[in-house]
């Protein structure tokens, strides 16, 4: 049975599903921070996954990219699955823009987490809901 990693469930929040992956918000107002996680058990790899799911993987993953370019009007996306820290597979998908709080630099350990408050994830829920129409599934927060 899926259980999501302690340490996302408590550096996220949940948005919703799609047909595979669990969609979180990294909760760090720093930077729109988007994270995806196959809803399978004991992966920590991509190569572990079966060839449908690693498709499905990446079409979820690239669709949510090009959603998030376009609604947030990204200048680059980091899309990036590490694992050292978590090794529950999951695919970071982060929107940077040059005038962000870590720009040109990688996002990690670059600045302290500054949590999300309510208005501020309804906001982003709600602009998902515009485009995050086929195939997806919103979890109530």
């Amino acid at each position: 049975m899926f259980a999501l990693d302690p340490r996302l469930q408590q550096d996220t929040l949940a948005i919703g599903d799609f047909p595979l992956s669990r969609l979180l918000l990294s909760n760090d107002s720093n930077y729109p921070w988007f994270i995806l996680v196959p809803r399978r058990e004991n992966i920590s790899e991509i190569f572990q996954l079966d060839i449908a799911d690693q498709q499905q993987l990446w079409q979820e993953t690239t669709a949510l990219a090009q959603i998030l370019k376009e609604s947030f009007d990204a200048d680059k996306l980091n899309i990036a699955a590490l694992g050292n820290m978590v090794s529950q597979l999951h695919i970071h998908v982060i929107v940077r823009k040059r005038d962000d709080a870590a720009w040109p630099a990688p996002v990690w350990g670059k600045h302290a987490a500054i949590p999300y408050g309510a208005e501020q994830v309804e906001a982003i829920r709600e602009r998902l809901r515009l485009v995050l129409t086929d195939d997806f599934t919103f979890l109530e927060g």
